[in-house]
């Protein structure tokens, strides 16, 4: 058991984590969230429909620095789709696959400290959310599972030119989803926990 190993219980990171999303992708500035949960549960639309990274941040305390054999991990949890970790002003590299764990022992310190989390997701959401507008391109409808070719490539993209200012976010050659096609998981879900952990020798 834990208790008789001498290794404490997780510690939970909990809300509030604010929230930062990157520009022009239909999302606010920022924002609150007394706890995580997956973006496409969301009540703002903005939200429930991004896609692209966005910024978590929270300060939690810490008792005591590890010494010895013991160490300090830091687990996220769940994410979709991967996360970039910075602790105290310590880009710590970016995780992507189970377990989405790192060792923060030599970053972390007595007192509060600061945690930056950048999750980036995939498009699926918002180019879900952009069929809910007006169609700006015509497309193949086709029995497939997997939609329809454009019929014709809009001018501004033949030219190399930006997307031109409009209600939809995206852009594509191919039709992936209908408006009532299911949103999927976004963002980090957590728990986000401070493991502890010792080394020992092997056999010991």
């Amino acid at each position: 058991s834990l208790e008789t190993s001498g290794i404490e219980p997780p510690q939970e990171i909990g809300g509030p984590w604010r929230v930062s999303f990157s520009p022009n992708l239909g999302a606010p500035k920022e924002g609150a969230l007394p706890e995580l949960v997956s973006l496409h549960k969301h009540s703002e639309e903005g939200v429930r429909y991004f896609s692209g990274t966005a910024t978590y941040t929270n300060r939690f305390h810490v008792k005591a620095k590890m010494s010895g054999d013991r160490r300090l991990y830091l687990d996220l949890g769940i994410v979709e789709v991967f996360a970039e970790v910075r602790l105290n002003g310590q880009n710590l590299g970016v995780l992507w696959k189970p377990p989405l764990r790192i060792d923060v022992t030599e970053v972390i310190h007595p007192g509060e400290n600061n945690l930056e989390v950048l999750v980036t997701n995939l498009w699926t959401n918002r180019l879900i959310g952009d069929e809910q507008l007006p169609p700006e391109n015509e497309y193949e409808e086709t029995r497939s599972l997997f939609g329809g070719a454009i019929k014709s490539l809009p001018q501004w993209y033949t030219e190399g030119k930006p997307k031109p200012p409009g209600g939809r976010i995206t852009f594509a050659t191919w039709k992936h989803f209908d408006k009532d096609s299911p949103l999927v998981e976004s963002g980090p879900i957590g728990p986000v926990l401070l493991r502890t952990a010792v080394r020992r020798p092997i056999g010991t």
